[in-house]
């Protein structure tokens, strides 16, 4: 059972074989994919699961806090299961590829600047768009 179909049990939400499905294949994307990526992957598992329910999962999933939704630029929604721990993303302009990490430098300085503001840092996101150094450059 992937991690988000237990995510849905825990909250008591009914998982039909299509929604395992879908739930199955977010779990096991490396990538960030969009509801049309999803639904070409959910249908190669079975042809009989229409886009409208991947959209429809989708949104009951992001919903349910199980998975996140990020805009990184492209004109489309992309997803990932909803992370134990924090990290931020790095886009390859070129590739659209996304780089996940995690840096406690960066932390650290978003926390001084909130508090340098009068503010406590309750949550972020961080994207950086990025292409690949030349040659010369590195």
């Amino acid at each position: 059972m992937s991690l988000i179909e237990e995510a849905c049990l825990a909250k008591g939400m009914r998982m039909t074989e299509q929604r395992r499905i879908i739930a199955r294949v977010l779990s096991g994307a490396e990538d960030h994919p969009d509801v049309e990526e999803l639904y070409r992957r959910a249908s190669a598992v079975d042809d009989k699961i229409s886009i409208s329910t991947v959209y429809r999962t989708v949104k009951m999933l992001e919903d349910a806090g199980i998975i996140e939704r990020h805009d990184f630029g492209d004109g489309r929604a992309r997803y990932e299961q909803a992370p134990d721990e924090h990290h931020d993303h790095l886009i390859d302009l070129r590739t659209g590829r996304v780089i996940e990490f995690h840096s406690d430098e960066i932390e650290r300085l978003q926390e001084d600047m909130a508090r340098r503001l009068g503010f406590r840092l309750m949550g972020h996101r961080l994207e950086l768009y990025a292409v690949p150094l030349d040659e010369e450059e590195k």
